[in-house]
């Protein structure tokens, strides 16, 4: 069997391969770009696997006049621009002893060691610089099946590593079949272990769970967390209740995943916890608010533009598990076109300091409840 694609053909691609392997040296192309050729997906990302020594690989691309960034040296990791494509080049590696978030790793030289190391048996899959598919751990039928499962030991895999929890729902997420549940024992290891992510640093838990909140469907996964302890240490207080309906409702409107109007369908007591930048707080602090507060979609529009106020509405509804009967999308449209026609200067100087916010916010709200049909003249009169 044969992985195949544009990413797998392309020059600079192609140059990185026989970089390695005219010097002798395994180059072996692993994780997400396989992973996802075999699913027929897109591949973002091109990661090799080399039983040559980062100082070797880095010594190899100046000899063949590419780029070389020592992105992660000490992890046996360096990054080879070429045809201005980035590509992770990591050394064999094999765990020697474990302990949380960090290992004693050696560099090994036989795929199957480097294999082993690796969290799921659909990520462990590698191929040739010619599309050759090398599986040394069987985990074809997996992938075929869509099933994430801990390589070995999912105790084991998860003590490595106590984010590989997160990644097990987030994976079942986007790659799981929607039709089954997750994998049993992996599951149950996910629970035993729900503990060790209140080690985990926030900037890893945020990045996993926004990841896993943006799949198509990730409502089934977070369940699944709920239910097995998992959800209440990363999101104290939080509820998916909400998740389901939503989703429905994305879906019934063309509205995209996006995971801030999900987490606040989740509802969690505190998110200070989260390592969210400015703005993605600023936007999630809006929405809960608004979803709160009730403002009609016209309104809704005006304020914040007719695609937050799409994600306000919708929110709102799942929250009040409501149905949408009418299509909000032309009032939230009429709304973000409407200018105010009145400004301060109109009102001075009869109207001065507080006293001018004050009769200018009457006036808006008289010009909003009028459906922005209300003149500048009109208004002035009032």
């Amino acid at each position: 069997m044969k992985v195949t694609g544009d990413w797998i053909e392309g020059a600079g691609t192609q140059a990185v391969c026989r970089m390695l392997e005219w010097a002798g040296h395994q180059a072996l192309f692993v994780g997400g770009c396989v992973r996802n050729a075999l699913l027929d997906e897109p591949v973002d990302d091109i990661d090799l696997a080399t039983d040559a020594h980062p100082e070797t690989v880095m010594d190899l691309a100046v000899a063949a006049g590419l780029k070389a960034v020592p992105t992660g040296i000490d992890h046996g990791t360096v990054t080879i621009v070429s045809d201005h494509i980035p590509h992770e080049v990591t050394t064999f590696r094999e765990d020697v002893e474990t302990f949380g978030r960090h290992a004693v790793v050696a560099y090994a030289t036989e795929v199957s060691h480097d294999a082993r190391r690796r969290d799921f048996t659909m990520n462990a899959l590698y191929a040739r610089c010619d599309g050759t598919l090398v599986d040394p751990l069987g985990g074809l039928p997996d992938l075929r099946a869509r099933r994430v499962r801990f390589i070995d030991d999912p105790d084991q895999r998860i003590r490595e590593d106590y984010l590989r929890i997160l990644r097990f729902f987030r994976f079942h997420a986007r790659y799981g079949d929607p039709g089954h549940g997750l994998d049993p024992e992996g599951l149950a290891a996910a629970a035993r272990h729900a503990d060790g992510l209140s080690g985990l640093s926030r900037e890893r838990i945020t990045g996993e769970m926004l990841k896993l909140l943006a799949a198509a469907d990730p409502a089934p996964s977070v369940a699944a967390m709920r239910v097995a302890g998992v959800l209440a240490v990363v999101l104290p207080g939080a509820e998916d209740r909400a998740l389901a309906p939503l989703v429905h409702l994305e879906r019934q409107f063309d509205a995209a995943p996006d995971s801030l109007r999900r987490l606040a369908a989740l509802h969690p007591e505190d998110t200070s916890h989260l390592r969210l930048s400015k703005a993605q707080a600023r936007r999630l602090d809006t929405l809960r608010e608004e979803a709160a507060a009730g403002r009609a979609p016209a309104e809704l529009g005006y304020r914040h533009g007719a695609e937050m106020g799409l994600d306000i509405v919708l929110l709102r509804a799942a929250l009040l598990e409501q149905p949408l009967n009418s299509d909000p999308r032309p009032a939230l449209s009429e709304g973000a076109a409407a200018r105010f026609p009145v400004t301060a200067r109109d009102l001075m100087p009869r109207y001065t300091g507080p006293a001018l916010g004050a009769k200018l916010a009457e006036l808006e709200r008289a010009w909003i409840d009028s459906g922005f049909r209300l003149s500048r003249e009109q208004l002035l009169q009032q």
